[in-house]
């Protein structure tokens, strides 16, 4: 199902578009995914809707079969890149887990602030943004995805991700949809 409605109080939140993360090889061109990145930010901002920049320093305890990188990051790793454009009014977090949730108070954060839904985009699709969107409607949030606005370093995963995890979770979109339905609804 495409993306039917916005809530009128509706936050986006940026995965790890962190200098360290758009250097990794990935399955869609990073230029793109950052160039529906910055539309987005640029829409939101333009209608004082909340734009929630969210970098990862660090990674989730516990054993994985995965070999995991429990290293110190190099310097500048996870500095956001400049073209997010940050601005003042812009919320900026440092996770240290796959969700954008865990020990942040990203929660409570948008709850104080009236937020009702968000729009979520970034790197990884499979991880980062699949776990803070699982997160998110645990939380009761109304989520929307900017399928173009995403991608993983794995094609599969984030197919999967796409395809089967998000319309269970909530609704999906390109980021221009997502763009015209704040031109008309917010």
């Amino acid at each position: 199902m495409t993306i039917t409605t916005l809530d009128p109080r509706t936050a986006l939140i940026i995965i790890d578009l962190q200098k360290g993360v758009v250097a990794l090889s990935c399955a869609h061109p990073m230029a793109d995914v950052v160039k529906h990145v910055i539309t987005l930010a640029s829409a939101f901002r333009k209608r004082g809707l909340p734009v929630v920049l969210v970098n990862v320093a660090g990674v989730a305890p516990g054993r994985t079969e995965q070999r995991r990188s429990d290293r110190e990051y190099p310097p500048g790793w996870t500095d956001l890149i400049p073209e997010l454009n940050q601005q003042p009014q812009d919320l900026q977090l440092t996770k240290r887990t796959p969700g954008a949730f865990t020990n942040t108070g990203l929660g409570e954060q948008l709850t104080a602030s009236g937020v009702t839904q968000v729009v979520i985009a970034g790197v990884a699709t499979s991880n980062g943004v699949e776990a803070t969107a699982r997160q998110a409607y645990e939380l009761g949030f109304n989520i929307a995805f900017a399928t173009d606005a995403m991608t993983d370093r794995d094609a599969e995963a984030h197919h999967n991700s796409v395809t089967r995890i998000f319309p269970r979770i909530g609704e999906t979109g390109t980021s221009r949809e997502i763009v015209d339905l704040l031109e008309r609804s917010v």
